[in-house]
């Protein structure tokens, strides 16, 4: 067995995730463009998806992550409430690397 083999389930998990997820996809834009109007809730719960899938993706680092982190997203958190996204990322990454290497945190 080398680094490039697959057996066979995961091989199987991999095409029925892909064939989920496209039908997830399509079945959504279908739902959508079927609609003539889009009702209230649904725009409303349409509008919440970007801030929910941006606490998934910031809450268990800040929760679970080292002072190295909490520090890294505080400081984003303040400078993005200024400057655009890029900006962001740039300022963020170094705090975490002055707080990593810097002052010795999260190493």
């Amino acid at each position: 067995m080398n680094a490039f083999s697959i057996d066979s389930g995961t091989a199987m998990l991999i095409v029925v995730a892909a064939i989920a997820t496209y039908f997830t996809r399509v079945g959504g834009y279908v739902l959508m463009s079927s609609m003539k109007r889009i009702p209230p809730r649904v725009e409303s719960a349409l509008n919440a998806v970007p801030a929910a899938v941006l606490t998934t993706l910031v809450a268990p680092p800040f929760v679970y992550g080292g002072w190295d982190i909490k520090i890294a997203m505080a400081v984003a958190l303040v400078i993005g409430l200024r400057f655009p996204g890029l900006t962001i990322l740039v300022i963020g990454w170094a705090a975490v690397m002055a707080a990593r290497y810097g002052f010795g945190l999260g190493v």
